[in-house]
């Protein structure tokens, strides 16, 4: 081609189409021709000999590749799912769970089910199965199981006897048709007794599409199949009983081998077919890939026969172009050379290849700067989200130049630079006169992180903010190597402080990393800071703390309010929830002296909820039933705020235990009133008084009296004369006793029984004998 220009510049400098032109250009095309001719000749005869062979070999290691690809998606999906099943979010705590009533609980387990399903495009859905009395499905979202037909479903997972398997199972009772491929691992990992089951259920038509990836040919078949079993995907929708299938698999069963390549003739069609196998847990599945051999060679063949025929017909035509057509051949050039050379104006709008070439390139162009523009509006969506899965260690399994790889490829400089981890933690959301109040963490928490990525932006070249919305935000610097970053970090960190001063009415602590060379150590240099804020000064004033300079030996914490400790459990323990409330607010004040440590007070509650937790199992109630196996330490451990702690404090741990007394209490005085009650309908006739009931049942008067009013509504004589009245009446009706036999039956003198008797029926114990044998 640069041959075929220079000849057109000279001919274009002689000013027009003259002899050397035209015959150079008959010379050019004959020379040209002869090759494409004998090479064209030479391609279609290899095409149909050696060439199958060796693209057969081709195929096969293209096939074994991406099949190795696909075996590590799956690997990997085992793994995701292997390390959630030990997660302590999937342990015991789950068993009997109330998820209505913790509904934060129910939140972190679906967040975290779709951070699962969100991993890999070809998960379809990710389940988690409990067993119990009534069974719950998270789907992801939290649901009462309430269909049998798909509850038994859900319990024949737990009849294999591994804690991992695949499996081929189908989720629609109605449609038991659709079946999905799905990896099942029992939960608590590694436990003897799973309670609950969490599943991968991964896209059928996503596979089967990852499947037609492993060859790139659109016909044939692609089998993903269990050995010796069920075909589990087909990237072609072929059936288990296809005519085609059951062939190809006799053919393989023939061979006897593990993996391998042959051809295979079926209807007039010759095959290229590879096949090997990749190991699953506890199991082996067999791979297939079939292809038309004509896949394969035609392009090659097409290709040599289309070099044979324009070599041959530009041979016998070359003269005869060179004389009639030699400036119509030459405008196609020329309006090329207009597009790469301007200023040269064309002289003919007939559309030919160049122009179809130009039009590509411009679409092309055009998508090119349109899914650049879609890139950058996302760029900072991915961005945060890779860094925080960075602190958080989940990257962990990345090495250092995949970590540098991917950050440059998200548009950071990383080439020669230092990182520092800063952790900014607000505080004093309770004293912002109303603008605010407990549940606007996230609020807040925007607001900041919009002030310091704007502040990171002026201080510092390369900056990334990350959003907690717990009131806490992290920011990675990067910065250039051997600088010394606190020059900039300081004032960077004064200016924030006054705007979250001024505008947010909050205090800031910040927390500053030591300088990192490897962007490995960040997640480290993360926890590290972060446990650093909690060594701020829990007075609420703005902090900032360096952790080249903190030390954490230091000594001047405040002594421990053990009297105040024994004092508010003996307030819980008697029942006094106000003197507990008070006290529980001067224990929290005695931890927040001057100079105390947020980890000092951190602590110290901490302390004070385990000698609680004590005092309430001494007390022979169990903590883990009334407090519904609600880990409190984590919890308490969370709560940043003074006031937010003591208001846990009542309602998570005072009030139910106080709730608990007054339901032991209200019970054991009524066992007390009904032994009581069973002593004097057995000793009614006796001397009965309320001191020698007393001291039966173990109480005092005083006691008894009030309570026996309290349990039966009525004092304590009433109930008794009533008693002895009701037997009298039963002995008068019945018996031949005579009067003053019957008052000694029921405990009276004689004279005083008549006296009651007619008080109490307004008749004499004779007249009531006579009135109700004469009925």
């Amino acid at each position: 081609m640069e041959l075929i220009n220079k000849q057109l510049g000279k001919f274009r400098l002689a000013g027009g189409s003259g002899k050397f032109y035209k015959k150079s250009l008959v010379l050019l095309l004959i020379v040209t021709s002869i090759p494409g001719i004998i090479t064209g000749a030479l391609v279609y005869w290899m095409a149909g000999g050696r060439l199958e062979s060796e693209l057969l070999k081709l195929h096969n290691y293209q096939i074994e590749q991406r099949a190795g690809n696909l075996d590590e998606q799956l690997e990997n999906l085992e793994l995701m799912l292997s390390h959630w099943a030990f997660d302590s979010r999937f342990d015991y705590s789950l068993s009997g769970h109330d998820f209505v009533r913790d509904f934060v609980k129910t939140r972190d387990i679906v967040n975290t089910l779709l951070v699962m399903q969100g991993s890999n495009t070809m998960i379809k859905n990710v389940n988690l199965y409990l067993q119990g009395e009534q069974p719950i499905l998270f789907d992801p979202e939290y649901s009462s199981l309430q269909s049998g037909a798909l509850t038994h479903i859900y319990d024949g997972l737990f009849t294999k006897k591994r804690e991992t398997y695949w499996t081929q199972l189908s989720f629609n009772p109605s449609n038991p048709a659709q079946r999905d491929l799905t990896f099942v691992h029992l939960i608590p990992g590694g436990s003897m007794k799973p309670f609950g089951a969490l599943l991968i259920r991964l896209d059928s038509d996503k596979v089967a599409q990852m499947l037609r990836t492993m060859t790139p040919y659109s016909d044939g078949e692609n089998l993903l199949m269990e050995e010796g079993g069920d075909i589990y995907v087909s990237a072609s929708g072929s059936s288990q009983d296809s005519p085609f299938v059951q062939s190809l698999r006799g053919k393989i069963e023939q061979r006897k081998e593990g993996q391998g390549s042959f051809f295979f003739d079926w209807n007039n069609k010759t095959y290229a077919v590879t096949y090997g196998h990749v190991s699953r847990i506890a199991e082996t599945w067999m791979y297939v890939s079939a292809s038309p051999i004509t896949s394969i060679t035609a392009p090659v063949v097409l290709i040599s026969k289309i070099i044979f025929t324009v070599s041959l017909s530009a041979f016998l035509i070359a003269v005869l172009l060179a004389w009639l057509a030699s400036k119509r051949l030459y405008s196609p050039v020329k309006r090329l050379m207009g597009n790469l050379l301007p200023g040269v104006s064309p002289f003919s709008r007939q559309e030919d290849e160049f122009t179809l070439i130009e039009r590509e390139w411009n679409d092309l162009s055009r998508e090119s700067k349109e899914l650049n523009a879609k890139l950058s509006a996302q760029l900072p969506y991915v961005k945060e989200s890779f860094l925080h899965q960075l602190v958080q260690g989940y990257l962990y399994a990345y090495s250092e130049d995949d970590l540098l790889s991917r950050m440059a490829s998200y548009k950071w400089d990383v080439s020669g630079k230092q990182f520092v981890m800063l952790y900014v933690q607000l505080n004093g959301i309770a004293s912002m006169e109303g603008k605010f109040s407990y549940g606007d963490e996230g609020l807040v928490t925007f607001a900041s992180v919009n002030m310091i990525e704007e502040l990171a932006g002026k201080y510092f070249e390369q900056s990334s903010t990350i959003n907690f919305h717990d009131l806490g935000a992290g920011l990675l610097l990067i910065l250039p190597a051997n600088e010394s970053y606190m020059d900039k970090v300081q004032p960077f960190c004064e200016e924030l402080t006054q705007a979250v001063n001024r505008l947010l009415l909050m205090r800031v602590t910040v927390a500053v990393s030591r300088s990192i060379a490897h962007i490995s150590d960040v997640p480290f240099a993360f926890e590290g800071v972060k446990h650093a804020a909690s060594f701020r000064n829990f007075d609420n004033e703005n902090q900032l703390i360096d952790m080249e300079q903190l030390n954490y030996e230091d000594s001047s914490e405040p002594p421990y309010p053990f009297t105040l400790e024994r004092e508010f459990i003996q307030a819980l323990r008697t029942g006094q929830e106000a003197d507990a409330r008070t006290l529980l607010c001067d224990f929290m004040h005695a931890l927040s002296v001057q100079g105390a440590k947020a980890i000092d007070v951190q602590q110290g509650m901490l302390h004070l909820l385990g000698s609680v937790q004590h005092a309430i199992l001494v007390s022979g109630i169990q903590p883990k039933r009334l407090f519904k196996g609600a880990n409190l330490y984590e919890q308490l451990s969370q709560i940043k705020e003074p006031g937010r702690i003591c208001d846990w404090f009542q309602a998570r741990v005072i009030d139910p235990f106080m709730k608990e007394l007054v339901g032991r209490s209200d019970l054991q005085v009524k066992r007390l009133i009904e032994e009581a009650m069973l002593f004097l309908q057995k000793n009614y006739m006796q001397d009965i008084s309320l001191d020698n009931c007393a001291d039966h049942i173990g109480t005092n008067p005083f006691f008894l009296s009030k309570s026996f009013k309290q349990v039966t509504g009525k004092n304590f004589i009433d109930y008794l004369t009533e008693l002895r009245m009701d037997k009298a009446k039963e002995l008068l009706r019945e018996s031949e006793l005579k009067i003053n036999a019957v008052a000694e039956q029921v405990g009276y003198q004689h004279s005083y029984f008549n006296r009651i008797f007619k008080k109490l029926e307004g008749m004499t114990p004779t007249r009531y004998r006579e009135l109700s044998r004469a009925e």
